[in-house]
């Protein structure tokens, strides 16, 4: 299981940066995932900003009920976490 998603906050244009209850955190581009039906209205930046913190569900999710996989999030954190310095 992965730990628990602490934070969500707006980095600008389609980066929010996370921080994780085990010390991990980092910025992600969401940029690339941003396709099909839930995705697409999210290339609107201002519709893509709208997003909170669900802790129940350990992610990030949009007002029209789209959502990433926590375990997706965490590990791009991670991993860019783990390559060196974020954005």
């Amino acid at each position: 299981m992965n730990p628990r998603l602490i934070e969500a906050t707006y980095a600008g244009g389609y980066l929010i940066r996370l921080a994780y209850d085990d010390g991990t955190s980092g910025v992600i581009d969401l940029e690339s995932e941003l396709w099909g039906e839930m995705f697409e209205p999210l290339r609107d930046v201002a519709v893509f900003r709208s997003f909170h913190l669900d802790l129940e569900l350990q992610t990030v999710v949009w007002p029209n009920g789209a959502d990433f996989a926590p375990e997706f999030l965490y590990e791009r954190v991670s991993h860019r976490s783990a390559a060196g310095p974020n954005r």
